[in-house]
C-alpha cells in the first residue's frame, strides 16, 4: 500500500508538548528505530530522525509516555495524506 510513497510525503511523526514532559526518557528508550535523541542539558527528547517513524504506529505516545505529551496526527489525517501522496 505505501510502497511506492516517499516516505517524506507522510508527516506521521511524533510532536512532543515540552509542557507536559516530566523527562522520564520513556519514549527515547522505547523507540527502536531512532526517533527520538536525548538533550541531557534540558532533560528532554528530541524528535530527531522523525521519518524513521513507522506509519500508524503511536505506541509511544498511547502506551508509554505517562504524561501525555507526544501526539500524532489523526488517523483521518495519516488517510489524507496517503492519499493525497499517491496523488503526487
Amino acid at each position: 500500500m505505501l510502497d511506492n510513497i516517499d516516505r517524506k510525503k507522510i508527516d506521521w511523526f511524533p510532536k512532543i508538548d515540552y509542557d507536559k514532559c516530566i523527562g522520564c526518557q520513556k519514549c527515547f528508550k522505547f523507540c527502536r528505530n531512532g526517533v527520538y535523541s536525548w538533550n541531557k542539558e534540558k532533560k528532554q527528547p528530541i524528535v530527531v530522525n522523525p521519518y524513521n517513524c513507522i506509519i500508524g504506529c503511536s505506541t509511544c505516545a498511547s502506551s508509554v509516555c505517562p504524561q501525555n505529551a507526544i501526539m500524532f496526527p489523526t488517523l483521518e489525517q495519516l488517510k489524507e495524506m496517503i492519499d493525497k501522496a499517491k496523488k503526487s
